[in-house]
């Protein structure tokens, strides 16, 4: 719905660069998908469609990945942000995209368990 879709310049911007020394490069458009079925029919359009696809999380990352250098569809997954599965046993937790670090080690607080900067292996749903 229109809720999750944004053509505004000011949103597109937003969306067009990450903390990375490079210029902004907006998308066409951005969503906000907020279940894996709606990724899934997404990303089916944007195939047949030939249009490019950039996934974004913060914008924080410093690489430049997020810059929509040939336009397309921004994915913004922040709100598929649950938390879908904790094994204290075996250490292990099953998350959306949109889950930040900060969000889930509120979570696991009071596990004595943390997921700290620069871990690798989280496993999203």
């Amino acid at each position: 719905g229109a809720a999750n879709v944004s053509t505004a310049t000011a949103v597109r911007e937003q969306h067009g660069h990450d903390e990375s020394m490079h210029p902004c490069a907006p998308p066409d458009v951005v969503v906000w998908p907020q279940a894996v079925g709606q990724v899934q029919e997404l990303a089916a359009l944007c195939h047949r469609c030939r249009v490019p696809m950039v996934p974004f999380g913060t914008g924080t990352g410093l690489e430049g990945g997020v810059n929509a250098v040939q336009g397309g569809v921004c994915f913004d997954l922040s709100r598929m942000d649950a938390i879908a599965e904790l094994s204290l046993e075996d250490f292990s937790v099953t998350v959306e995209p949109g889950v930040t670090r900060k969000a889930l080690n509120r979570h696991l607080r009071g596990t004595g368990l943390w997921f700290p900067v620069g871990t690798v292996g989280l496993r999203g749903v």
